[in-house]
């Protein structure tokens, strides 16, 4: 079975930022639904120091197809210099709530 749908996960530093991009992508019926997960401590490398920053996490569903549409729109609207995007593919999930992704997506 082709795996259609994906979660894309896009770190924010403040909420106000993490909402108006959330709030962008759904009402451009390109994300179903995000999840904004507040205050995670993220600790990376940057600029060859270890850095540690409280930031917001965006789950965003969405139908594989609209993957290049999200990701303009995050590098367009995105704060930081090198935002983080990654997809991870659903391979399972309950076959209604899918059909719900499909049905809030943009026929453009």
């Amino acid at each position: 079975m082709p795996i259609h749908y994906q979660i894309i996960l896009c770190t924010f530093p403040d909420k106000e930022s993490a909402e108006s991009i959330a709030r962008l992508l759904v009402n451009d019926k390109i994300a179903a639904c995000i999840n904004i997960l507040p205050d995670i401590t993220s600790i990376y490398m940057w600029q060859e120091q270890i850095k540690s920053a409280q930031e917001y996490l965006l789950l965003i569903k969405a139908n594989k197809s609209f993957y290049q549409r999200i990701e303009t729109l995050l590098i367009e609207y995105h704060p930081y210099e090198l935002p983080e995007i990654i997809a991870v593919s659903i391979e399972n999930g309950f076959p209604e709530y899918l059909s719900w992704i499909d049905s809030c997506h943009s026929l453009k």
